[in-house]
Parts: structure tokens; C-alpha cells; sequence
């Protein structure tokens, strides 16, 4: 997808990607990614299939579609692999917890299996944030925005 207009929804393993419409450009979003890593097949071994979400993947795409990143609300945001990596990784959970006390993010959650923490919007005081979370020992934050390209065309700034 990183060679369509920006844009995928992905399916199955995260194998399957279909183009979907880009999010609105200029979106703000902070990855924050500690330094440990997380075995993926220990995650789901941790995973309790009977407290699976709900939800429909094709009504949270087109609420994504429709509302965006920001004003699609909280419950859009479906991992149902985050419990399980944070019962496996406790300090995981408490970093997101943690992240949660931040001014200014709208939405925050763990991306795939873990480890890495995505925070969509921008902290209120971003030298605040920056020196606490990218400066602390074992941590990484990476400031990026949401960006799409015309279909043909190379991205141009």
C-alpha cells in the first residue's frame, strides 16, 4: 500500500491489503516504541478467543471512511491482540496507561502483536512529552503525520 495512495485496509495476517481512500493529510501521530520486543505467537497463546471483539471490521472502515482518524471514536479502535501482549509484557499496559495522561492525543493504542503504541493527535506540550517519553532510557517516540499522494503521481511536499 505504501506504492497506492496511502491508504490500506488489511485483512487476514495483515497480508491482504485493499486500497481504500486516504485519511485526511496532516493528521498527527506519535509511535512510541519501547526497546523490548514481544513473541507474537506468545501473544496469541494469551489470547482468549471467547472475549474477541464484536465488532464489524467493515463498519469500523467505513465510520474510519466517513468520520476519520480523530472523530471515529474511541470504540473504532479494535487490538484485540493488545490484552493478551499486555498480559505478557505488564510494563506495556502500564506505558499505554501512562500515555493516556497525555493533553492533547485522541485516540491511543497498541499497533499488531506490540510493541510499538500509536497516539493519534499531538501532546499539548510537545517538549514536555518529548523529554519525558523519548528521553527516557529503553524508549523511542517517533513525531510522523498522516500523508497520501494523487493516484499516479510521487509523493511531493
Amino acid at each position: 500500500f505504501f506504492l497506492s495512495e496511502g491508504t490500506a485496509y488489511c485483512t487476514g495476517r495483515g497480508e491482504i491489503m485493499t486500497p481504500v481512500a486516504p485519511l485526511a493529510d496532516g493528521t498527527k501521530v506519535y509511535i512510541v516504541k519501547p526497546d523490548i520486543g514481544l513473541s507474537t505467537p506468545e501473544v496469541f497463546r494469551a489470547l482468549k478467543y471467547d472475549q474477541l471483539s464484536a465488532a464489524d471490521p467493515e463498519e469500523l472502515l467505513d465510520r474510519f471512511m466517513r468520520k476519520g482518524a480523530i472523530d471515529a471514536g474511541a470504540d473504532a479502535y479494535v487490538n484485540d491482540l493488545e490484552q493478551p501482549a499486555f498480559d505478557c509484557l505488564p510494563q506495556l499496559g502500564a506505558l499505554k496507561e501512562e500515555l493516556k495522561g497525555v493533553g492533547g492525543f485522541d485516540h491511543i493504542m497498541m499497533s499488531g502483536s506490540g510493541t510499538s503504541i500509536f497516539c493519534i493527535g499531538e501532546p499539548k506540550d510537545i517538549d514536555g512529552f518529548m523529554k519525558k517519553f523519548d528521553e527516557r532510557e529503553g524508549l523511542n517516540v517517533f513525531p510522523a503525520e498522516f500523508t497520501s499522494r494523487k493516484e499516479g503521481v510521487w509523493f511531493q511536499p
